[in-house]
């Protein structure tokens, strides 16, 4: 399945793509997370989910897409230089040899940070004039669990999406770690949709790319991942809980805007686009705001 959390006729639903339209499944009630609701009820829900007849039906132009979890319970998990030429290009904008650690680098995206697939990018000069992109596959937990094994870590897999991890790279250098300079306001479209894992089996060989006002910035392969999905799952299911609906990115290839030269940065009016082969695309326009 690919699920969506639209809103058609000013009511919000999680809703099943089929074609070109949109077959409304679950109403949002208020101050609920319908679609956290569907992911944490199990592989059992998510079969009446499959089966289900919908409530209705409309064309995919006439409704609204929001971020496939609008409001993620918990902070996303990111990994950070996960795939090896992005790693290279890091370092060398540095001015420092390639240096590959023992263990990923971990760190997370504020929950105010997800956005739509088609939602607009805040821009505002005054907070940060470094704004960079990154293209991601990102994976959706459906079955909670500590320490996991590498055999079952696909298991736990709902579903996967496309995310483009917007980072203001000034705040993210300048505080010397990342949460701050990874968590401005509509900093992560994700979407457009989530595509269930039964449907996606295997997520190690998806190309993955991001243009730019058109311009073909990153065009990498999933199969390039140093630390694969289901590794991603092991290292952040040590020692703790994995839960239903927590977000995965697992980390962008090379071509950001930072390490090109010169650097290259997103300014208003300016128009992203991240695609995920299997899933879809985000197209996201960068939208001044502020004084």
């Amino acid at each position: 399945m690919k699920l969506v959390t639209c809103v058609h006729k000013g009511d919000t639903f999680v809703g099943r793509v089929s074609g070109d339209s949109v077959q409304m499944l679950v109403p949002q009630q208020a101050q609920a997370h319908a679609m956290l609701e569907v992911i944490a009820g199990g592989p059992a829900r998510w079969l009446a989910l499959a089966q289900m007849q919908p409530l209705s039906s409309a064309p995919l132009a006439a409704v609204e897409l929001l971020a496939p979890i609008p409001r993620p319970a918990k902070n996303i998990m990111c990994l950070g230089k996960n795939y090896l030429e992005h790693a290279r290009e890091v370092y060398a904008a540095q001015g420092k040899e390639l240096q590959i650690p023992a263990h990923t680098a971990v760190f997370t995206k504020a929950p105010n940070t997800a956005n739509g697939p088609h939602a607009p990018i805040p821009f505002d000069a005054a907070i940060t004039t470094q704004l960079d992109w990154e293209v991601e596959l990102a994976v959706v937990i459906g079955i909670g669990g500590k320490n996991i094994a590498r055999e079952a870590a696909l298991r736990h897999v709902f579903g996967y999406m496309v995310l483009n991890d917007v980072s203001a790279r000034d705040i993210q250098y300048r505080h010397q770690q990342f949460f701050l300079g990874k968590s401005l306001d509509g900093s992560c479209p994700m979407g457009p949709w989530i595509v269930t894992s039964d449907e996606l089996p295997d997520p190690h060989n998806l190309q993955l790319r991001c243009w730019v006002n058109g311009v073909l910035k990153q065009d990498s392969n999933t199969a390039q991942l140093m630390l694969d999905v289901a590794g991603a799952i092991v290292v952040l299911s040590h020692g703790r809980t994995l839960e239903p609906g927590d977000i995965i990115a697992t980390g962008t290839p090379e071509g950001v805007g930072f390490a090109r030269k010169p650097p290259e940065f997103l300014a208003a009016g300016d128009v992203v686009e991240c695609e995920v082969e299997g899933i879809g695309r985000l197209r996201n326009a960068v939208v001044a705001v502020g004084a």
